[in-house]
């Protein structure tokens, strides 16, 4: 079975960078797409972007669009969420979800789709 496990959050100041990644073991994400997640407390959980099975195809949630960058490297069974430009408000637990698809271009970030997910990882943005 898929495991996922993310790594990578930690505190860091307002402005400043993170880079997650979220590497799989137990099958290959050649198949899957892989979307990036995220909860605050009080909050429900929102779908940040996504990376098609191929790589190809992404989508980011107008919160972090040009702030946040997907990436995977299939060769490394690894998909990453660069993220620039924190802010207080990206605060969060951080997941990684995968779904799996016959589709290789494209990805939808519906987190009810999504058939496997890793633990989490805490982000802390705060000066």
């Amino acid at each position: 079975q898929l495991q996922l496990v993310e790594s990578g959050g930690g505190l860091v100041r307002p402005g400043g960078s993170l880079r997650l990644s979220c590497a799989a073991s137990g099958g290959t994400l050649d198949y899957y797409d892989i979307g990036w997640f995220r909860q605050a407390p009080g909050k429900e959980r929102e779908g940040l972007s996504c990376i098609s099975r191929s790589g190809g195809s992404t989508n980011y949630a107008d919160s972090v669009k040009g702030r946040f960058t997907i990436s995977r490297d299939n060769a490394k069974n690894t998909v990453y969420l660069q993220m620039d430009s924190l802010k207080p408000e990206d605060t969060a637990v951080y997941y990684c979800a995968a779904r799996l698809t016959i589709f290789p271009s494209m990805c939808v970030m519906a987190s009810g789709t999504y058939n496997y997910w890793g633990q989490g990882t805490q982000v802390t943005v705060s000066s």
